[in-house]
């Protein structure tokens, strides 16, 4: 029977059997990806036990080599009871040798395997110990690779963020449009509609009555949640501004007239605000307090006159052209702008002539710099949208309205939103006679024409709505290009394109001349139309000249249609000169003379196009006006009437005049208490405001004057009207005839 050391040498020479061998290969190569390399740790730990033990028995197996040395030294004539062994492990064929010859050749062989296997022993060893060494130097790399990796992609994202703000730092794009945070959510401004209260709480006095404490904590709330939208809508560097206690500025800006607009401020003390951290580890852009923005709530009765996903649709392709503010967010009720560093212009700078060039040459690169879609050219001038669109919520109110009137509930005297009752029928006439009569003017327009389609070929992508509010100079600072002379025009910037769409010029232009009209700043009459302040035809000349002579693109204009067919020849004579020393001066004053008499023409061409299409501006503001007004009672009476009607199941919630149905039939019993509690707090502040505040304030309560503001618009139509002989004076009301506002040019 074999000794235990015997079967321990045996265990170590004998071949390794298939289990043996799979596990042998499981083991990875250098560098190889198993299990090991997902955890180094394990496969780290697991090598050393084995070269541990590879030491171990090669200790054992050198005793036990000695040990067999010395046992065929002492027991040379014994049969070796090993040789079964090793003929199994070998295949030795020694049967039919002599004892001694087998004996001899036995312990030769035993020496040389116990060599081998200890050079096998050796060379494992190495083996083992040289992996868990690159094991080691290849987690070294790895881990150097992967923080060198994690540093180009922070380079990289560096670098991106770096190009990305040259076009837009909070608006993302991708192919070319605006990606755009939205969040469906809604934020009430009905209780800070005052041009006051929005400043900071050190400029704020909190001494009062309990009037003045209810507009702070309104204005106080307001912020609050302005602060979370920002968060929301990610505003680049808002997030910073903490959700509590942050006292941000929000003032309301004036001359708005169909959203309340303010621009929001960051606190003045945000470093305050922030964690505290080492002054040295934040980045210049952290030590920056976030931008301004520009706030857009839209009005009550907007929803009648605007499509926002039409909107939206402009305001990306006006992004791929870089023209108007970026948007930074959408939420239900309104959007976030970019804040520019400029000053709006007032009505006496639309009279300046220089000013007044300026903004013709950004009308023309308006025009020519926005490709009209297929679909607006088809559809026609946006005017007549408009007025097709509008035109029945138009009839319900002015209907509702006209029936008051006739029947003398007007009333003796009203204030603010009430003025109406004072004033006669908003139209001059009732609504049927003017709807009529606008019909009628708009058939002669397109017979000018010989046509629809003939209109439809001359529209170009306008603003139609440049009023002065809408016009922006910005405040260039150090070396800006538009310091320079022929970059001077580009300072002014058009905002709000809401109305945006295919018109054709003449319409943009007479749009822009009337706005010369108003003073939407003045205190007590801001809806007044003042004809008087119309362009004088010299005045129209120089604006209108200023266009034509304006190429923003490119040196020659191809021709677009009949009506543009003199721009690409028009030009200032010297860009023109010819340096042909050979050519006679005589034909140099005959081209100069044939470019002045092209200019010529297209300037009286486009003012007459501008006198024919300054009925329909008004005829679409007089519904603009209509459509925006408020007026006690009438949405409620209007919505009784729908339902008794059985308007109210037309699909998408809006009657027959397009006017959305409320939800009052379906408030739930604690909704109707609500509803119930925030009407008698209103009524509540309503006793309250006379006793505590002065008359201007039920002025600003009330708001613009739009029933003013459209029959101001209806006396311009009547008067152009007469004087293009499509109205005689015998058909209009005497009292019609002595309000119509007429401008003979």
């Amino acid at each position: 029977m074999a000794t235990a050391d015997e079967d321990t040498t045996a265990a170590l020479l004998a071949e390794p059997s298939s289990k043996d061998l799979t596990a042998i290969d499981s083991i990875p190569a250098s560098g190889g990806r198993t299990s090991h390399s997902r955890h180094p740790h394990h496969a780290n730990h697991l090598l050393s036990q084995v070269r541990d033990w590879l030491h171990h028995e090669k200790a054992r197996a050198s005793k036990r080599k000695s040990k067999v040395h010395r046992h065929h030294g002492q027991h040379a004539g014994k049969p070796d009871r090993l040789k079964p062994f090793v003929d199994q492990v070998h295949g030795d064929q020694v049967h039919g040798h002599g004892q001694q010859q087998h004996s001899n050749h036995h312990r030769r062989q035993s020496s040389e395997l116990s060599d081998d296997d200890s050079l096998a022993l050796e060379k494992l060893e190495k083996i083992l110990s040289t992996n868990l060494q690159l094991d080691s130097d290849s987690q070294n790399v790895s881990a150097s690779r992967k923080a060198s990796l994690v540093t180009r992609k922070g380079s990289i994202r560096r670098s991106i963020r770096k190009k990305s703000t040259g076009v837009s730092s909070d608006t993302e794009y991708q192919d070319g449009d605006m990606l755009v945070p939205s969040a469906d959510v809604t934020l009430d401004n009905s209780k800070t509609l005052s041009y006051t209260g929005g400043a900071d709480s050190a400029q704020v006095d909190l001494v009062g009555s309990s009037k003045s404490k209810k507009e702070r904590d309104a204005w106080v709330q307001f912020k609050n949640e302005i602060v979370r939208l920002t968060h929301t809508l990610k505003c680049k560097g808002w997030r910073r501004v903490p959700l509590e206690g942050a006292d941000i500025e929000v003032e309301r800006l004036s001359g708005a007239l169909t959203n309340a607009v303010y621009v929001v401020s960051p606190p003045k003390d945000l470093s305050q605000l922030l964690p505290n951290r080492n002054d040295s580890t934040l980045s210049l852009a952290n030590k920056r307090p976030p931008a301004k923005l520009l706030l857009r709530i839209y009005g009550p009765q907007v929803e009648h006159l605007i499509d926002r996903d039409n909107e939206l649709q402009i305001l990306r392709r006006l992004a791929r052209k870089r023209i108007g503010p970026r948007l930074l967010g959408t939420f239900a009720n309104g959007r976030f702008e970019e804040f520019f560093n400029a000053v709006t212009l007032t009505a006496k700078d639309l009279r300046n002539p220089e000013t007044s060039k300026q903004i013709a040459k950004r009308m023309r690169e308006l025009h020519e710099g926005i490709e009209l879609l297929p679909e607006e050219r088809t559809a026609g001038p946006f005017v007549w949208r408009n007025w097709d669109s509008w035109v029945g919520r138009c009839a319900d109110v002015i209907s509702w309205l006209d029936e008051k009137m006739i029947a003398g509930q007007q009333g003796t005297e009203g204030k603010g939103a009430d003025a109406w009752k004072q004033r006669g029928l908003v139209c001059g006439v009732e609504w049927p006679v003017f709807r009529k009569t606008v019909d009628r003017y708009r058939k002669w327009l397109e017979d000018q024409y010989g046509g629809s389609d003939a209109i439809k070929d001359t529209l170009v992508f306008a603003h139609n709505d440049t009023q002065y509010g809408n016009l922006l100079r910005l405040k260039p600072s150090g070396e800006s290009p538009l310091l320079m002379p022929a970059n001077e025009h580009k300072q002014l910037i058009v905002i709000d394109f809401e109305y945006a769409s295919a018109n054709v010029p003449g319409l943009e232009f007479a749009n822009h001349f009337t706005e010369w009209c108003y003073n939407y700043h003045e205190p007590s009459s801001s809806y007044a139309l003042r004809e008087r302040g119309y362009p004088r035809v010299e005045e129209q000349h120089r604006f209108l000249k200023a266009y034509v002579q304006h190429r923003p693109f490119r040196p020659s204009l191809s021709t677009q249609s009949s009506s543009t067919s003199l721009r690409p020849t028009l030009s200032h004579s010297v860009s023109n000169f010819m340096l042909d020393s050979r050519a006679p001066p005589a034909q140099f004053a005959e081209d100069e003379k044939g470019r002045e008499e092209r200019v010529e023409n297209e300037v009286r061409r486009l003012m007459h196009e501008a006198r024919i299409w300054r009925p329909a501006n008004s005829a679409m503001w007089v519904a603009w006006g209509i459509v925006q007004a408020k007026v006690e009672g009438m949405d409620e009476a209007l919505h009784a009437k729908k339902t008794a009607e059985g308007d109210e199941d037309v699909p998408g919630g809006k009657g027959t005049s397009g006017a959305p149905q409320t939800e009052s039939n379906h408030m739930t019993p604690e909704s109707k208490n609500m509803a119930k509690d925030e009407e008698e707090n209103q009524k509540e502040e309503a006793r309250e405001a006379p006793a505590e505040g002065p008359e201007a304030d039920d002025e600003e309560e009330a708001g613009f004057d739009y029933l003013g503001y459209a029959q101001q618009r209806a006396m311009f139509f009547w008067g152009d009207m007469l004087q293009m002989g499509l109205v005689r004076k015998e058909e209009l009301p005497k009292e019609v005839r002595a309000k119509a506002k007429v401008v003979d040019y």
